[in-house]
């Protein structure tokens, strides 16, 4: 009797294990075949956007020969941060080399071809921020590092600050292996003609040319020179945001800073939430103009907190840029900005911003005019 009942229980449950699994077998084919990762909110297409600065006379006096320039530098630094982003680096990595292709390029306000602060030195200024742990890093006024944007990712990981600033940035930027150049290095004719033009008009004389660049042109060759070029780069900066294929986010900016400024000027490239600031709860924001401004609406960290409140990357830029930013009478300018999922957008309310981008699956798209 006990074997019959033993016999009886091992029936019931193989049948019941039976209907069981052919259940599932029915929902899983009703569901249609499993895809790798058919949800969208769990995939991350890699994403990436460089700036090259914002302005009014680059763009009213720009030929066709300057724009091609342009045009192959922004490409060339967009594809070297694509590459990292390709290749399944992190965006912080992505921002980084783009910007130092950028900081390299005698084109841009940024590394080799900054502006000149009124005594005649170069003093720059970057910053980069990871969005996944608001870990952050700035340097200000530094004069010998080629590459800012790596001193400022050096004070990030082995620091415990987040900016430093002048001679000891430049201390620590030695001592951190990073390479170092003479003035001689960053000077271009182009830029200290702008620098020149300006100290003149303001009533200022303009200081001896660096240690080691040799005598300019005569003053003839040197007006006809500045207005055949007809830049006047006051400001500027460069910078790139990006997200990996982990969805993470990271921002960086790099600038020469104002012509003719005060020594020891700051402005907002350098200040995380002025002129950059990422997240990954909203965005990253990497941004160019006027710094003063900035830096009183901490514009980068308020267009994080729009898209945190439900705007769009877009509308939280455009609110700012077009709204917020020249209510304050001077603020001009421009950002680029990159949400955990989307494209990347920008928005400046200058007449022209040098920008690009390029996303997973598409192609880059670069802007000069």
């Amino acid at each position: 009797m006990v074997g019959m009942m033993t016999r009886l229980r091992s029936v019931l449950y193989t049948s019941f294990l039976l209907t069981t699994l052919c259940t599932a077998r029915v929902a899983v084919y009703a569901a249609g075949p499993a895809v790798p990762n058919a949800d969208k909110s769990q995939t991350h297409g890699w994403a990436i956007a460089i700036h090259g600065g914002a302005g009014e006379s680059e763009w009213e006096h720009m030929d066709a020969a300057t724009e091609s320039a342009y045009h192959d530098s922004l490409a060339k630094a967009l594809a070297v941060g694509s590459a990292v982003l390709k290749g399944h680096g992190k965006a912080l990595d992505a921002v980084e080399a783009a910007v130092k292709v950028l900081e390299d390029d005698p084109l841009f306000n940024a590394g080799r071809g900054s502006a000149f602060a009124a005594d005649g030195k170069n003093e720059m200024d970057a910053a980069i921020m990871d969005g996944a742990t608001l870990a952050a890093g700035s340097v200000a006024d530094v004069e010998f590092t080629r590459h800012p944007i790596s001193l400022a990712r050096a004070v990030m990981e082995h620091t415990p600050y987040v900016m430093m600033v002048g001679p000891g940035a430049d201390e620590f930027s030695r001592a951190q292996g990073l390479e170092q150049q003479p003035p001689s290095f960053f000077f271009t004719e182009m830029r200290w003609q702008e620098f020149a033009a300006i100290m003149r008009a303001s009533g200022r004389s303009v200081p001896a040319r660096p240690a080691g660049v040799g005598p300019g042109p005569g003053p003839t060759a040197s007006a006809a020179s500045s207005e055949a070029h007809g830049f006047t780069h006051r400001f500027g900066a460069v910078g790139a945001v990006a997200r990996d294929s982990e969805g993470h986010l990271a921002a960086a900016t790099s600038t020469g800073g104002m012509q003719g400024k005060m020594p020891g000027r700051v402005g907002d490239s350098p200040l995380i939430g002025a002129g950059t600031y990422a997240s990954d709860r909203s965005c990253a924001v990497s941004g160019t103009g006027v710094g003063e401004y900035f830096i009183r609406l901490t514009l980068a960290r308020q267009v994080c907190t729009l898209v945190e409140q439900g705007q769009t990357p877009q509308e939280a830029a455009d609110r700012m840029i077009h709204s917020e930013l020249p209510a304050l009478k001077g603020g001009e300018g421009g950002v680029i900005v990159m949400a955990p999922t989307g494209e990347p957008v920008w928005s400046s309310n200058t007449l022209g911003m040098f920008r690009a981008k390029e996303e997973e699956g598409s192609g880059p798209e670069i802007h000069v005019k």
